[in-house]
């Protein structure tokens, strides 16, 4: 047996959504970052809930990127693929590259499957994939033969072959089961059975690995090099989770979170009522505008306010929005993004909502927004929002989305200590007549004032203030002075931001290169990739990342303008670069893609080497 070593592997998964690709994934991807490998993940999960087992639409996946070095994406191409069936082969085969490893369940390549997905013949015996490197294997009657001895009937024995691929793929690239036999063990504490079936397929897998011939090859991809600390693998919905609760201990305020469950925001919902010992209170509301109406009574009564959302959530919670616009409290709204319009696409990702945070409520309402870059960035992004929330007195909009929602990465576990303090300053009865709509000088924010307090009782809802005293009023020069205030309370958040950082290789922004490309959110990763790629190619090429959408970082305007041209890969059809067309008169050239998954960083690669050739030649 020959053991080769490599640098980076992608590996996809796939079969029914029956068949528990997701925990097969997840496990290979716990034992991996466990490891040592840096890793990037993409589940991809069927659209429809009960598609016809066997069937393309019921095709569930889940993708790992593992690499002894730093890595961005979870990958392109896979070099694996582990296909359950006809149609897990048939959806996925179009993305391998020439020379690729496809391991499949032979017991399952029936004339029935067959016909289901559209195949006349086996593509087993065509020849149609002669590309690639076949291993048709029976993992289905090998799982069956393993756990007979635990009385299991032939049904709920093959339901373990998950386990088997889990084993078989763990011994060829080198990874310890012995976590993945720890998961089972607790999982099933109390089905004997089912735990000692599972464990000894993932040890027959294992097992087959070593003694069978049909592999003559294995692989090593050692430890990736990252700074000292302790490390775990985490989901941006948990890492999301994590920070909220952070920024209530932070801040020293309860957490409340009112929220309606919604395809792919609910985990924070799941997460966050794990950790009443945190101070954390969960509502699971009947509806989306009941969610968002408890948060913002919540944060009246002094507590840290959230709701989480997608896309179709906010729209019914606009109007709510707006109210906590015009009460002037701290408030979080995550929008977990994903395709739309309407329903849309529940279980893929795009980037459609940031033209909705900016602009979707009636009247003058602005809303700062924060968007996370990387599934462990939803963490600091979540503290970002509540710093911002607490300090101007403000809802802020966090813009996460389906693939950092759900995809994973090595998270470097912070010292809490070193996470900003955030000084909720509620206001005090000093025996002065008290003014609900003063402003701080430097914030331009209101006094926040906990209801009961003697001498702080105010007027509050969703009429219209007049300036300091806060009495109703219809005044039109007090509207005109509110309205410009408010809007000017968010303007002054970018004095507190951080300069923005850019890198660009050739030397200072604008002393090099041309082109600048510039991104939102979770398309950090494809964009750093594909500027490596082209970089490799010759050219020189620089890359800065929006963290901030309301208010832009004070410098931005600065930066664009030192480049010839401005580049803005977006999972939309161009909401980021119209808005930096209007608001700095730059000609922003967009790349676009609405396919409900992420950039694949080698067409991007393509599509910026296109824009590149006419402004500047390779090295």
């Amino acid at each position: 047996m020959t053991a080769r070593e490599l640098d980076r592997v992608v590996i996809r998964f796939a079969g029914d959504s029956g068949d528990g690709m997701q925990l097969t994934g997840d496990r290979f991807t716990q034992d991996t970052a466990a490891f040592g490998n840096d890793l990037s993940t993409l589940p991809n999960f069927p659209a429809e809930i009960r598609a016809p087992q066997g069937t393309i639409p019921g095709v569930s996946s889940f993708q790992v990127h593992f690499a002894n070095y730093d890595i961005l994406t979870p990958g392109d191409r896979p070099d694996v693929l582990v296909a359950m069936n006809p149609a897990a082969l048939k959806a996925n085969v179009g993305d391998l590259a020439k020379g690729a490893t496809i391991i499949v369940d032979a017991h399952d390549f029936t004339k029935r499957n067959l016909t289901k997905v559209g195949y006349a013949e086996s593509p087993l015996d065509d020849g149609s994939l002669g590309d690639f490197a076949v291993h048709a294997l029976d993992l289905t009657g090998m799982t069956v033969e393993a756990v007979k001895e635990f009385g299991l009937s032939r049904k709920d024995a093959a339901r373990a072959k998950n386990m088997f691929a889990l084993g078989l793929v763990s011994w060829l690239y080198g990874r310890d089961v012995t976590g993945t036999v720890s998961y089972l063990t607790e999982k099933f504490a109390g089905k004997p059975a089912i735990r000692d079936a599972n464990v000894a397929a993932v040890r027959a897998g294992w097992n087959f690995g070593e003694t069978t011939e049909t592999f003559a090859v294995s692989y090593v991809v050692k430890p990736a090099q990252v700074p000292a600390g302790t490390y775990r693998n985490i989901t941006g919905n948990l890492a999301l989770a994590y920070g909220l609760i952070a920024a209530g201990v932070r801040s020293g305020l309860p957490v409340f979170l009112g929220s309606y469950p919604i395809t792919p925001a609910s985990d924070i919902l799941h997460e966050l009522s794990k950790h009443k010992a945190f101070g954390v209170t969960t509502l699971q509301a009947e509806d989306e505008i009941a969610g968002i109406g408890a948060a913002i009574g919540a944060s009246f009564a002094g507590s840290l306010g959230v709701t989480t959302t997608s896309g179709p959530g906010i729209a019914l919670k606009s109007e709510a929005i707006g109210l906590a616009v015009m009460t002037e409290l701290p408030l979080l709204v995550i929008d977990v993004q994903r395709g739309g319009p309407s329903t849309g696409l529940p279980t893929k990702t795009e980037q459609a909502d940031l033209l909705q945070a900016m602009y979707g409520r009636n009247g003058e309402a602005p809303v700062p927004i924060v968007a996370p870059q990387s599934p462990g960035d939803c963490f600091a992004a979540a503290v970002e929002a509540a710093r911002i929330a607490i300090t101007y007195r403000t809802p802020v909009m966090l813009l996460s989305d389906g693939y950092l929602a759900n995809g994973s990465e090595p998270w470097r576990i912070p010292d809490v200590q070193i996470l900003p303090t955030i000084d909720p300053a509620f206001a005090t009865a000093d025996g002065e007549a008290f003014l609900p709509y003063s402003r701080d000088p430097e914030t331009l924010a209101r006094p926040w004032a906990v209801p009961g307090t003697a001498g702080l009782e105010h007027r509050i809802g969703g009429l219209e203030k007049a300036d300091g005293h806060g009495n109703i009023s219809y005044d039109p020069a007090n509207h005109d002075l509110m309205v410009r205030t408010r809007q000017a309370k968010v303007e002054r958040i970018a004095e507190s931001l951080p300069p923005l950082e850019v890198d660009d290789p050739s030397g200072p922004p604008g002393s090099g290169a041309k082109v600048l490309v510039i991104g939102w959110g979770s398309t950090y990763g494809p964009i750093g990739a594909a500027c490596r790629r082209v970089r490799r190619a010759g050219y020189h090429v620089a890359q800065t990342h929006l963290r901030h959408l309301n208010p832009f970082p004070n410098d931005l305007g600065d930066i664009l303008r030192r480049y010839d041209r401005v580049v803005c890969p977006e999972m939309n059809l161009g909401q980021l670069s119209k808005l930096l067309r209007a608001e700095y008169l730059v000609d922003v050239r967009p790349i676009t893609s609405v396919r409900g998954l992420p950039f694949g960083a080698e067409q991007l690669s393509e599509d910026l080497i296109a824009h590149l050739t006419d402004v500047e030649d390779p090295q």
